[in-house]
C-alpha cells in the first residue's frame, strides 16, 4: 500500500471512531472511555510515524510542503498533548467530552488540509514506486511506534 492510501486509511479510521463517540450520550461513560482509548492510541501511532517517516520524505520530495509540514507538526503538537490528557482523565468528568469534542475538531481540520492541501503535491513529487516503499516503511514502523502521546517528536516545543 502507498504511504498516502496508508495515512488515508487511517484518517478513515479515526473519523470512525470519532463519529462513535458523537453518539455515545453522557451515561455511556465505559463507551466513551473505550473508543476514546482507541482514538489516543491511533492518532498516537499516527502522528508517529509521518513525523518520523512521512514528513521527512515529503520535505524532500517537495520542498514547497514545508510549511504545510511544520504546519501539520504543530497542529500534532496541539493534539498529542490533549491526548495524554484524554488519557487520564475520568470519562464522567464534565470535560471529558469537551476536550474530545475540541481534538475531533482539530483532527478534521488536520486532516482536511493534509488530503487537499498537500498530500497530491506530494504523490506527484515522489511517484509510484517511492509512496510504495515509503509505505512499507509506515507499516513496520507502526508496530515500534510509541503509544504514550508524549513520546511522539512533535510533543516536545523544541
Amino acid at each position: 500500500m502507498d504511504a498516502i492510501v496508508l495515512l488515508r486509511e487511517d484518517h478513515k479510521t479515526v473519523e470512525k471512531l470519532f463519529k462513535r463517540f458523537e453518539k455515545t450520550g453522557d451515561e455511556d461513560t465505559a463507551e466513551r472511555r473505550r473508543i476514546a482509548d482507541e482514538v489516543i492510541e491511533e492518532l498516537t501511532v499516527h502522528a508517529w510515524i509521518e513525523e518520523r517517516y512521512f514528513y521527512p520524505a515529503a520535505r524532500e520530495a517537495a520542498p514547497d510542503t514545508k510549511d504545510h509540514v511544520l504546519e501539520s507538526v504543530e497542529e500534532h503538537h496541539a493534539a498529542v498533548w490533549m491526548l495524554s490528557e484524554l488519557k487520564g482523565m475520568d470519562p464522567a468528568d464534565e470535560r471529558f467530552k469537551a476536550k474530545m469534542s475540541v481534538l475531533m475538531e482539530q483532527v478534521r481540520h488536520h486532516v482536511e488540509e493534509e488530503e487537499k492541501d498537500w498530500f497530491p503535491d506530494v504523490r506527484k513529487a515522489m511517484g509510484r514506486n517511492r509512496l510504495l516503499d515509503l509505505g512499507e516503511r509506515l507499516e513496520e514502523a507502526k508496530k515500534q511506534a510509541p503509544r504514550d502521546p508524549l513520546k511522539v517528536p512533535s510533543a516536545s516545543s523544541g
